[in-house]
Formats: C-alpha cells, sequence, structure tokens
C-alpha cells in the first residue's frame, strides 16, 4: 500500500498539469495559443465547428458553463476579480455561442485582459468579439489579435 500511494499521487499530479494547459479554444482547430500564426480554415473544419456550436445539446453546455461559474462568483460576493481560467472559459462560450463558424483562442491576463486570435470568417464575426467579450463580468479589456480568413476547399 506505500508503494501505491505515492503512484497515485503522482498520477493526479500529471492529470492535473495536463488539464491546466489547455487552451480555451471555440474548435479543435484554434490556435494552440494567442501568439500562434493562425491557419486559414477549410470548409470542412469550419462546417464542423459550425455543427458542434449550433447543435442543441452543445447549446446547452455552454449556457449551463457560464451560468455555473457565475453562480460559483455570486456565492462569493460577485466580485469582478475573476480567475483567469473562469474569464477564458466564459468568453470561451461566449465567443463559441454567438460566433459558430470561428477558429478562435482565449487567453486570460491579470487584471481582466482577455486576448482573443484565431480565424473569423467575415468583418462582422471580427467586429462582434469584442462586445461579446465585455459582456462577461471580470473583463476589463480585450485584445483581439483574430484576423478574417477566407475558407479555402
Amino acid at each position: 500500500m506505500k508503494k501505491l500511494t505515492p503512484f497515485v499521487i503522482s498520477c493526479l499530479l500529471v492529470f492535473g498539469v495536463a488539464a491546466c494547459d489547455n487552451a480555451s479554444k471555440t474548435s479543435e482547430s484554434a490556435p494552440n495559443n494567442p501568439n500562434e500564426a493562425p491557419q486559414t480554415p477549410t470548409a470542412k473544419t469550419t462546417e464542423a465547428s459550425q455543427k458542434d456550436a449550433q447543435s442543441e445539446v452543445r447549446r446547452r453546455q455552454l449556457n449551463e458553463d457560464i451560468r455555473a461559474r457565475e453562480q460559483r462568483n455570486n456565492t462569493t460576493g460577485g466580485d469582478t476579480k475573476r480567475a483567469k481560467a473562469d474569464l477564458e472559459s466564459e468568453v470561451r462560450s461566449k465567443l463559441e455561442a454567438n460566433i459558430p463558424k470561428s477558429q478562435l483562442t482565449v487567453n486570460a491576463a491579470d487584471g481582466g485582459v482577455v486576448t482573443v486570435a484565431g480565424t473569423v470568417t467575415n468583418q462582422q464575426e471580427l467586429a462582434k468579439i469584442e462586445k461579446l467579450a465585455k459582456e462577461i463580468k471580470g473583463v476589463n479589456s480585450v485584445v483581439v489579435k483574430a484576423t478574417v480568413a477566407k475558407v479555402t476547399n
């Protein structure tokens, strides 16, 4: 039993570190970090992202994720200073639900600064990013590094 305990604890730590390393992305093909150069999306990846984001089950998941994080925040007094992971998750959910064809990555920093990078399919979607991100409590400023990229076949 004494040899098993350190092994189990080590496994938990490895999984914890791996889970913390995941970026908040609106789709699987989005860049891994905001400083990475975005790739031009293909019609297949754009369609898959849109189908996933517009499915009823996924919409419910996104809404429940935002609601649960807001409720947790409200139980601690409704702080406007939020954990970076909460900001990333809520902004990602908001963008995924409202810009379904996007390939975006969200990164939050201290002070409520959120950086959004990746690609969208048109100028209207690009213009929505900052407004949607600022709807999340705790977001003070938004750095938009996203670009408009035409879908390739």
